[in-house]
């Protein structure tokens, strides 16, 4: 008995293990974005042959997260001291600011540029782990790139349900499948690295990941993408939102809000959308083309298996001349016409 009450006694006094989740993002060479968070560390492990119940638990620790609000964060860019900010409400910190730096002397051959993020100081009751030196990235697209590439994620390259009944597939797939379990849409690996490299093999085409999933579940889709040998870059996703969140919903779709910054972040570039059919990607990505018209090379729409939703998609698509519009069955399909358009 005294054992036990020894055992439970350290587990009461027992300091919290807290880290800085980084994301990969996006920016130029005189201007810094980077966008993170400061969370209890669940020590998260994704392995290939982990089972049901181990899938479970990790589903459990990415959404029982412990945000650590008002934590003060260092950013230090190569060869500068750093720059602080705080973490909001829900433990998110954002570093979003021009420089007189010239960044993209520090980007490797493909754009991506070092970054590190440490708390200032000790924090009560909580032990900061990896020695408080937190690895991030941020993309510089090189000035090879001749176009960027803007995908979906969901029933894009990978396999999600978004139209099944009340999305119960989603839910199944995303929250009770491992990583490793997951399929991408056929073709779609190589038709993106195809991409990515380019007519010249070498271009270094950006390429962005969008999705409507929440940040908890940012390094399941890492994963997934890793897993798949899909080209790194940028995963943008959003907050996650209950019920009762009573917090202003935003004016414009996530995804739209998204393309449209990554547009003028990099005016020089043309971009090709990639989506699917399912759910709002054509109306989403027609309005872009519309406004954008000089600026969007194609769209390529995956075709869902859902009678209602493709009549309404075809007539979008089949109404909209302003720039080329294809409803794919498989990669196999887009990847012909961007042969066919000096694309690769």
């Amino acid at each position: 008995m005294k054992r036990v009450f020894q055992k439970l006694r350290q587990h009461l006094t027992a300091k919290a293990e807290v880290k800085l989740a980084t994301y990969l993002s996006y920016g130029t060479a005189g201007h810094l974005y980077l966008l993170g968070r400061a969370l209890d560390d669940d020590k998260l492990k994704m392995f290939e042959d982990q089972s049901f119940f181990y899938t479970l638990k990790n589903t459990y620790k990415q959404f029982d997260s412990d945000e650590i609000a008002g934590a003060e964060v260092v950013l230090r860019p190569p060869n500068h001291t750093g720059i602080t900010t705080e973490t909001n409400a829900e433990g998110y910190f954002l570093f979003d600011r021009s420089t007189s730096m010239n960044l993209k002397q520090f980007a490797d051959e493909e754009g991506w540029v070092p970054l590190n993020v440490s708390f200032v100081r000790e924090m009560k009751n909580k032990t900061i782990t990896h020695d408080n030196d937190f690895k991030a990235e941020m993309l510089i697209p090189p000035l090879t790139a001749r176009f960027g590439i803007i995908s979906d994620i969901d029933d894009t390259i990978l396999h999600t349900g978004v139209t099944s009944f009340l999305k119960w597939r989603v839910l199944h797939n995303s929250l009770f499948r491992n990583a490793h379990e997951r399929i991408s849409l056929k073709g779609s690996p190589e038709f993106y690295r195809d991409l990515h490299k380019g007519r010249s093999g070498k271009d270094q085409n950006p390429v962005f990941y969008l999705s409507n999933s929440p940040w908890n579940l940012y390094d399941y889709l890492k994963l997934f993408l890793e897993i798949n040998d899909f080209p790194k870059g940028p995963i943008l996703l959003r907050d996650f939102r209950t019920p009762f969140d009573k917090t202003l919903k935003p004016e414009k779709p996530h995804k739209q809000k998204e393309i449209i910054n990554i547009l003028k972040t990099y005016p020089r570039l043309k971009f090709i959308l990639i989506g699917d059919s399912g759910e709002h990607d054509p109306a989403i990505y027609t309005d872009i083309a519309a406004q954008f018209s000089d600026r969007i090379l194609a769209i390529y729409l995956h075709s869902v298996k859902h009678r209602r939703k493709m009549e309404r998609v075809r007539s979008v698509v089949e109404n909209f001349k302003t720039v080329p519009v294809l409803l794919v069955k498989t990669s196999k399909e887009a990847e012909e016409h961007a042969r066919a358009q000096g694309f690769i």
